[in-house]
């Protein structure tokens, strides 16, 4: 039986080195997420962190703020550790408050 099969030469392979303009000691990695700032939009409370990252959490996943008035939605105060949004019922009519290493823990961990 004959057919045509075409005879492919192997490819090179080679190994090639790039330079790296800097050190590992030279990247910024977050240590630990502490709150900076935050802000209501339409849909989400975005959440921006004092090491630059910005998160953008649904009002739907959390049912307090999501069912909530805006105006009710700005009585929020940053904890003193920066790690928590709290709203106090004595100030307004929200009784939440959101921990900031809940949204950022892996979901595979939750396990």
């Amino acid at each position: 039986m004959l057919t045509n099969v075409k005879h492919i030469e192997p490819i090179e392979q080679t190994t090639r080195w790039y330079d790296i303009p800097y050190p590992a000691s030279a990247y910024t990695f977050p240590r630990e997420a502490l709150i900076h700032r935050v802000q209501f939009e339409r849909d989400y409370i975005r959440i921006e962190l004092i090491d630059g990252r910005i998160l953008a959490i649904p009002l739907a996943w959390i049912p307090t703020l999501d069912n909530a008035e805006p105006a009710e939605r700005e009585k929020y105060e940053i904890s003193r550790d920066r790690k928590m949004i709290v709203w106090d019922p004595d100030k307004c009519a929200i009784n939440d408050e959101l921990r900031i290493d809940d949204y950022l823990i892996p979901v595979a961990t939750l396990d």
